[in-house]
C-alpha cells in the first residue's frame, strides 16, 4: 500500500514536495516515477501506483502542484480548477522535482518514468532534459508536439486515443515521425482521452492493456529486472 513521504526538490528552492511512494511486491525490478494527470493525485493515479508496484517496481508518483495547492485533486469535471492550478506550476520546478524523483530512486537500480496528459508531457521534457532515466512512456501529452524539437537521452515511447479530442493523434505522429523516425507512436483506435484510467468514458479496456505491455516491454528491454 502507498504511503505519502517528502522529498526536496533540486531546485533552488529546495522546496519538499510531497510524493506517493509504494514498495515492490516481490522481486524488485526497478524504480518508476508515476507523472499525474492535470488533475492530481486522484483515484486512477493511486490505482495506476499500485499496478506498477505489484509488477515488481518501486514507485514514486509526485504531487507537482505542491508550490501551488498542496495535496491539490479534484474531479476530472472541475477543468477550470485544474487548469487554473497548472497555469500556475512553473515548468523548471517541475523538473526540478521529478530530477528529485530519479535521484532518489536510482541508488537502488534503473529508474524508469511514465506521465498520463499533463504527465506525458513532462515524460517528454524529463526524457530530454533530465539524468538518470534508462526510459519513458508518455500517455497523450498535450506538449509533446510544441515540444517535438526536444533531442531524448534515452528510449522513449508514446500513446494517443484516436478518439482524442483534445489532440490530433495522426497529426502529433507524423510531426513525431519527421523529428524522431526511431520514437515509436502508438495510436489506439478505440480509445479517447485519458484511456489509462479504468472506468473512464474515454477507456478502453483493451487499449489499456496493450499500452502497459508495451510501456512494461520498453522497461524491461532497457534494464527492468
Amino acid at each position: 500500500m502507498a504511503e505519502k513521504i517528502k522529498i526536496k526538490s533540486t531546485a533552488a528552492d529546495g522546496f519538499e514536495f510531497g510524493a506517493l511512494h509504494a514498495e515492490p511486491r516481490g522481486p524488485r525490478k526497478g524504480g518508476v516515477i508515476v507523472i499525474q494527470e492535470i488533475f492530481g493525485i486522484d483515484q486512477y493515479v493511486r490505482a495506476d501506483v499500485e499496478r506498477w508496484a505489484e509488477r515488481g517496481y518501486e514507485v514514486l508518483a509526485p504531487y507537482m502542484y505542491d508550490r501551488v495547492t498542496p495535496n491539490f485533486e479534484v474531479g476530472h469535471d472541475d477543468m477550470q480548477t485544474a487548469i487554473s492550478t497548472v497555469q500556475k506550476a512553473r515548468p523548471d520546478d517541475a523538473m526540478a522535482d521529478v530530477q528529485a524523483c530519479i535521484d532518489y530512486l536510482k541508488p537502488r537500480g534503473p529508474v524508469f518514468i511514465v506521465g498520463y496528459c499533463y504527465g506525458g508531457t513532462i515524460v517528454w521534457n524529463a526524457v530530454a532534459r533530465l539524468d538518470g532515466l534508462s526510459a519513458g512512456s508518455s500517455y497523450y501529452g498535450g506538449g509533446v508536439a510544441g515540444a517535438a524539437d526536444l533531442q531524448p537521452k534515452c528510449p522513449v515511447i508514446c500513446h494517443f486515443g484516436r478518439k482524442d479530442g483534445f489532440i490530433p493523434a495522426d497529426a502529433v505522429k507524423a510531426k513525431l515521425a519527421g523529428a524522431h523516425p526511431s520514437v515509436a507512436v502508438h495510436i489506439y483506435e478505440n480509445s479517447g482521452h485519458g484511456f489509462n484510467n479504468d472506468g473512464r468514458p474515454d477507456s478502453h479496456p483493451d487499449d489499456a492493456a496493450l499500452a502497459r505491455e508495451r510501456t512494461i516491454a520498453l522497461f524491461e528491454a532497457n534494464g527492468a529486472g
